[in-house]
């Protein structure tokens, strides 16, 4: 029977026995590699060094990772960007007296925002969101504080420069020498003076308490808390103090009618246990008395102000007086005694010798 399809017998060979055309080969011993030639300012310049560190991650003293070294870096945030800060000692408070006490505080700054956006007054855009009530570590605070006091990036001597005053040069510059040692953050050592952040071992040597005691040092013993300001508004300082530490008249604590939450027992037990220390205001220390005071400035820092332009002009009035009366008391001595000549003279003309008839 013939076969159903004619196959050649050329198209049955396997593929592998066809030949495939090889390229001369080359060995490696023989290959050339192109390269080319170094520029002038190659051959003249190093390579400048390279930064060791990221601009916002430089090294610390202090462990970053550790919850203490963010503590300190909280602290020392709060102690630089706020003006009025309420010092209090807590005694022993417990959460359900915590929360009332805020709630309360809450409460009343929110009603001096709406007065004081009645009468027209602006505290500087502060806002009652922006108040916060915190308790803080004491040994910690206290670190920061001696930083904050004692430790000023900016100041001469701190960062590192040259004899002419120029800045450090950069290790991204290319005239920059890889072999100089007046880089900047090229050098793997976290105590390089060029680090001025507050967990540097600068700041750290500055604020040891065997070189520097701050003010506030007779204050921080035992449990503290603190109350920030954003600015410092006389009203919302006012606000504060009526509820946390009220003193009549001019800090009467709310009525029942007023606020009914002020007078539960949770938060009444919670005021007995606080007590107010002090406060430091733009930089300085103020006892309670003084907080007291700058609180009872009626208008708020307008109201400030006005006083102290009342005052100038007051002055000034009092001066132009003083003067105005010593000259006109002398051109009425001088108008007296020019009228007592007059006198004299036409009384001495009146009385002349006659002529006899």
């Amino acid at each position: 029977m013939p076969s159903r399809l004619d196959l050649c017998p050329g198209c049955l060979r396997p593929i592998s026995s066809r030949k495939v055309p090889l390229l001369h080969p080359r060995y490696a011993s023989t290959a050339t590699a192109v390269t080319p030639a170094p520029s002038f300012d190659q051959s003249t310049v190093s390579v400048p060094p390279i930064a060791r560190y990221p601009p916002r991650q430089p090294p610390s003293h202090r462990p970053p990772e550790f919850r203490k070294s963010q503590l300190h870096r909280q602290y020392t945030s709060i102690l630089r960007s706020t003006p009025l800060m309420l010092i209090f000692q807590h005694n022993n408070l417990k959460a359900n007296e915590w929360m009332g006490i805020r709630r309360e505080l809450a409460q009343a700054l929110q009603k001096t925002d709406e007065t004081e956006l009645a009468a027209g007054r602006s505290a500087s855009g502060l806002s009652s969101s922006n108040i916060k009530l915190q308790t803080i570590q004491v040994s910690i605070f206290e670190a920061a504080m001696r930083v904050v006091e004692a430790w000023d990036p900016v100041k001469p001597g701190h960062a590192q420069s040259d004899a002419a005053g120029c800045p450090p040069p950069l290790p991204s510059d290319p005239a920059t020498q890889s072999s100089t040692d007046a880089v900047a953050n090229a050098t793997p050592a976290p105590a390089d003076p060029s680090f001025t952040h507050a967990l540097s071992r600068a700041a750290y040597e500055a604020g040891l308490p065997r070189k520097f005691r701050h003010e506030l040092a007779p204050l921080l013993n035992g449990p503290v808390a603190l109350l920030t300001f954003p600015a410092v508004a006389p009203a919302h300082l006012k606000a504060a103090l009526s509820i946390l530490a009220p003193k009549a008249p001019a800090f009467p604590a709310p009525t029942r009618r007023a606020s009914p939450g002020y007078h539960d027992a949770a938060v009444q037990a919670g005021l007995q246990k606080l007590v107010l220390l002090g406060a430091r205001i733009e930089g300085k220390v103020f006892d309670f008395e003084k907080v007291r005071w700058l609180g009872g400035i009626e208008g708020g820092m307008e109201g400030l102000r006005a006083q102290l332009v009342a005052m100038l002009q007051g002055v000034g009035a009092g001066i132009t007086s003083a003067l105005e009366g010593a000259g006109r008391s002398l051109y009425f001595t001088i108008e007296g005694r020019k009228g007592m000549l007059e006198d004299k003279e036409n009384g001495e003309g009146g009385q002349g010798p006659r002529d006899g008839p």
